[in-house]
């Protein structure tokens, strides 16, 4: 068995994006431009509903949805926003800036796996 390292998710993927689904969701999106760190993310089965959720400090219940979609080497998360989009302590009126957790999750890869910046 290869041996694996823990590597940033926003290291992995060329895009990890948040944006407004809505005022009152988030939908963040994460996508690869090498096929081999889209594999090396989906085959550790770490980037799911339960670990977003973990990663925001939030309950699973507030993910809508959760997507892997493999012919684009993409995966989608859209949970609800905790405060309404304009709403009072609403801080991100667009959603732009909710991205950093989702970027910051660890994702164990094999070493072999070179195609990344680790920042």
């Amino acid at each position: 068995m290869p041996q694996t390292h823990q590597v940033k998710l926003g290291n992995l993927a060329a895009i990890v994006r948040s944006k407004n689904a809505g005022p009152y969701r988030l939908t963040f999106d994460v996508l690869f431009d090498r096929d081999e760190n889209y594999q090396a993310v989906s085959k550790s089965g770490v980037l799911n509903s339960k670990s977003v959720a973990n990663a925001y400090g939030i309950d699973v219940d507030k993910i809508s949805s959760f997507f892997e979609i493999p012919i684009a080497r993409a995966f989608k998360v859209t949970m609800f926003r905790p405060h309404a989009q304009c709403s009072s302590g609403e801080t991100d009126v667009y959603g732009a800036q909710q991205h950093v957790p989702l970027m910051n999750m660890l994702i164990p890869v094999s070493t072999t796996i070179k195609g990344y910046d680790d920042v």
